[in-house]
């Protein structure tokens, strides 16, 4: 065999460019989406470094959020991964949903509208068919419950009022958030979405609750009714 010619291994290469070498100096934002992948995969195919193997992943079945989106028994399936790195893939995974949430357990403060698109963007997007949800606040925009109250298709979800009312007063809310997903992934708000907001809003007024603000998810920046004047 022509040693010449062959592959570099990771341990070969000049430190700054070694994914592991790269996130301890420069932090892990530093790394691109197939370095940030080879650290978790740890080794490549036969004959492939890890950073190849990661780059032909997301080649074949990505961008990034396309491949982790999948399940972890689809995941499994895929060359490189494989049943052992699908699951702590998928627990990874769960791991970093669980800490974005936790700004927004019961106790934590509501501050911002980009808190709630964030939060509603983690539980939300990626998501086949719409879904509505609510975000239940007390008197001081702390959150007490994240609820699912409807899903629909991929183009829409029934959404009924009194529903959100009774479950605003069955925790003895003073304030609420909705959101929902577009799984065409453009967040742009729909004339409906205005609509449904209004009823909402005129809705929880009369038991004295107050809608903060409804969250549109999709690809990117989810958008926020209310910074744009409409809640």
């Amino acid at each position: 065999m022509d040693t010449s010619i062959r592959p570099l291994h990771i341990r070969e290469w000049p430190t700054d460019e070694r994914p592991r070498e790269r996130l301890l100096a420069y932090g892990a934002k530093a790394l691109s989406d197939a370095q940030l992948l080879a650290i978790f995969l740890g080794s490549g195919l036969r004959g492939r470094d890890a950073v190849t193997t990661a780059r032909d992943l997301l080649h074949a079945h990505g961008p990034l959020r396309t491949l982790l989106e999948q399940p972890a028994d689809a995941l499994s399936k895929l060359p490189g991964l494989g049943p052992a790195r699908a699951c702590r893939l998928a627990a990874a995974l769960e791991l970093g949903h669980r800490f974005l949430g936790a700004e927004l357990e019961r106790g934590a403060l509501l501050s911002d509208p980009h808190a709630a698109g964030r939060y509603f963007a983690q539980r939300l997007r990626g998501r086949p068919h719409e879904v509505f949800a609510v975000l239940f606040l007390d008197t001081r925009h702390r959150a007490i419950a994240f609820e699912e109250l409807f899903q629909g298709t991929i183009d829409g979800a029934q959404v009924h009022p009194r529903e959100v009312v009774r479950r605003a007063l069955a925790l003895n809310a003073a304030a609420a958030i909705c959101g929902h997903n577009h799984p065409s992934g453009n967040p742009e708000p729909s004339g409906a979405d205005r609509t449904i907001t209004a009823r909402l809003k005129e809705s929880l007024a009369l038991v004295d609750v107050r809608l903060l603000d409804h969250i549109v998810v999709g690809d990117g920046t989810p958008v926020s009714l209310a910074a744009r004047g409409w809640v």
